[in-house]
């Protein structure tokens, strides 16, 4: 995937990688129970084909945000923040898009570079071919799923966090180069809706198109 991207700042937080390198987290042995878990959480993600919900986002130093987040898959995401936030975050099949309406210009990042890469794929694997989980967590009614780069583990580490009855996608966590934690936490989640495919499409409001010379 040419490495996972975190970033510290709020937008990028649970969708990029800084190019600083954080401690390899350990890869711990797998039981049946944790196989059984990861094909559960790989049968969800694959049986998701539109999914709807509020979600609030925190940051390492305690500073929150929420807004709507949509999913198409394969391929498609749009985390919409409240305002005052300036910020839009938009998958469009190819790449990643960060717009901070005021710094400008966005940002396109491959979107098979990204821990949202993960979630979009055609088909899921948590743990096989580019992908490793590097151990499972079970607690009361919580199942938590840690994956990182097979290649470069190194890199950054995202953790899902699925509920486990209903099973469900409830949260994601990513871990950037200096081990501080940004959380996204889905609520109010409504899944297998019709979504209008101009969400997850961006025009940057600051362009416009030429004025073509007619002779006129």
């Amino acid at each position: 995937m040419g490495g996972f991207r975190f970033s510290v700042a709020a937008v990028l937080c649970s969708l990029l990688l800084t190019t600083a390198q954080a401690a390899q987290p350990a890869r711990l042995p797998l039981s049946a129970q944790d196989k059984a878990d990861i094909e559960r959480a790989e049968d969800y993600l694959n049986g998701v084909t539109t999914l709807k919900a509020r979600f609030l986002q925190v940051s390492p130093n305690g500073a929150s945000v929420e807004g709507d987040a949509y999913l198409s898959r394969p391929g498609k995401l749009r985390l919409q923040y409240d305002p005052p936030s300036p910020l839009l975050v938009v998958a469009d099949g190819s790449f990643l898009i960060v717009h901070d309406q005021q710094l400008g210009e966005p940002s396109y990042i491959p979107l098979g570079s990204t821990p949202a890469g993960i979630l979009v794929r055609p088909n899921v694997r948590l743990n096989g071919g580019d992908v490793a989980v590097t151990r499972v967590v079970r607690l009361p009614g919580v199942v938590r799923i840690s994956v990182v780069e097979a290649e470069d583990p190194a890199s950054g580490e995202i953790t899902l966090v699925f509920s486990d009855k209903p099973f469900a996608l409830r949260q994601w966590q990513v871990k950037d180069a200096q081990h501080q934690v940004t959380t996204v936490s889905l609520y109010q989640a409504q899944s297998g809706l019709t979504l209008d495919a101009k969400l997850f499409e961006f025009k940057n409001p600051k362009f416009t198109a030429p004025t073509l010379n007619t002779g006129n």
